[in-house]
């Protein structure tokens, strides 16, 4: 027997939040065709700060955010070429579900969109609808 899972509607875009980095209301992308998720960053540094390796990241709200809970991972670009990235994990909040997740640190800045959101958080939380948008996760 199979335990049923209340799951959430979804559109193709939604406003999402990130609450650990106070970064609220980004416009993201639901893409089933990628398998993970991106966030727009304006500038990444790797330093050493009190001799840790930190990374320091301005994501659109401008402040410099620091994380020394990273690894670097290739990632396959929207081009189909693969780059490394950094990724780091934190929460993420579509609708009223806050899920933690990794999400990969990019430059989209040439692209829509600063937060693409992929499958692997979308599996077994999600439904999504792609003639919808700005839903606000739904409960179904």
């Amino acid at each position: 027997m199979t335990k049923m899972h209340s799951l959430n509607l979804i559109g193709r875009r939604e406003f999402v939040n990130f609450p650990l980095l106070n970064i609220e209301q980004l416009v993201a992308k639901i893409d089933t065709g990628a398998y993970t998720c991106a966030i727009h960053c304006k500038q990444i540094d790797l330093k050493i700060i009190e001799k840790k390796e930190t990374l320091c990241v301005k994501f659109l709200d401008d402040k410099i955010h620091y994380f020394t809970d990273f690894f670097k991972k290739k990632i396959k670009n929207s081009f189909s070429e693969m780059e490394e990235r950094f990724v780091i994990k934190t929460i993420i909040q579509v609708g009223q579900k806050k899920i933690k997740t990794s999400i990969s640190l990019t430059d989209r800045a040439s692209m829509k969109y600063p937060v693409l959101i992929g499958r692997r958080l979308l599996k077994g939380k999600f439904i999504v609808d792609v003639n919808l948008i700005y839903t606000n996760g739904i409960i179904i």
